[in-house]
């Protein structure tokens, strides 16, 4: 069966080759999407290029878009039929693991590690799964229950870092990528202690050095190869925890508004100083710690618009 949905990384230039070839394909017909510098569909498919340089090719036309016009023309290298020649850890038996919350002012922090065979890394694959960042969050609750579904509570941990929580810790770990770390460590080591058979780890390289997350780790965790890389939501193992990752964070979040009597933004858009001016007339300026993670320079920012200063949080 062939597959339905690519994903790739482009370079600015393959970015500009990309729109040249594609301009006279008459089947193609631009359209607007947000967050994209070039978007096309047509009656079976739909190619995306987001401003990150992240490629989304999708429909039943797109493995015969991807072999005869974006490998050929765009990318210069054949590498679909190839994927497992050219990297053979790609459904090796290995853990990823990912987060989401990083850059939002409310909500928590979420990391998640996520295990995979041979069995489950294709099927993944087959499933369409990429990194959470390319999924509308509409979609992505329907995709983390699949990924649920298929692994089982063996192959998945996670570390839900509230708030509260949160700010309590940055208060003793104040570096968002040595609290980065600790959390990706703490999700290794659990799901070491269910997977004692797995010897490596994939992580997203989020700090300038390597052994941020190797430091961080413990007796088991040291016991494994741990490979930090960047984009390292192209392996499926990552990929999987990105989306588990993201579908709490939105869950949790969802929960968070309940509480506070109104809409949380995700982000660190102009809709969350208003939120948190909201939430100060509301309830106060100390509730704040609840719902935000408040080293942020807009949380400190809102209270000083409230005639407040900042507290630290208790140790």
């Amino acid at each position: 069966m062939d597959k339905t949905l690519f994903t790739y990384t482009l370079t600015p230039e393959q970015g500009q080759t990309l729109e040249a070839v594609t301009a006279g394909m008459s089947a193609l017909r631009r359209v607007q999407a947000p967050y994209t510098t070039l978007a096309l569909r047509g009656p079976k498919l739909t190619v995306m290029l987001y401003a990150s340089g992240k490629l989304v090719v999708q429909g039943k036309e797109a493995q015969d878009f991807v072999l005869f016009t974006l490998e050929p023309l765009v990318l210069k290298a054949a590498t679909l039929g190839y994927e497992e020649a050219l990297d053979p850890a790609l459904y090796a038996p290995h853990m990823g693991t990912d987060e989401s919350g990083k850059g939002d002012i409310f909500g928590p922090l979420v990391t998640v590690a996520a295990f995979i065979d041979e069995t489950t890394g294709r099927r993944l694959a087959d499933l369409g799964v990429r990194d959470s960042k390319t999924i509308a969050d509409g979609q992505i609750q329907k995709l983390a229950a699949e990924i649920r579904r298929l692994l089982g509570r063996r192959n998945c941990a996670f570390v839900l870092l509230r708030p509260p929580t949160y700010n309590r810790l940055y208060g003793k770990i104040p570096n968002v990528n040595r609290l980065l770390a600790w959390c990706h460590a703490r999700a290794i080591e659990s799901l070491a202690e269910q997977r004692p058979d797995c010897t490596r780890a994939v992580v997203d390289q989020f700090a300038r050095t390597e052994a941020t997350v190797s430091r961080a780790l413990m007796a088991r965790g040291r016991a494994l190869k741990v490979e930090q890389m960047h984009k390292a939501e192209r392996d499926i193992a990552v990929a999987a925890a990105s989306v588990l990752a993201r579908d709490l964070f939105v869950a949790e979040l969802r929960k968070l508004s309940g509480q506070a009597g109104m809409e949380l933004p995700k982000g660190a858009g102009p809709k969350v100083p208003q939120t948190l001016a909201a939430l100060i007339r509301a309830k106060g300026p100390d509730c704040l710690a609840d719902y935000a993670k408040c080293h942020f320079k807009t949380v400190h920012e809102a209270l000083a618009a409230a005639g407040l200063a900042a507290r630290a949080p208790e140790a």
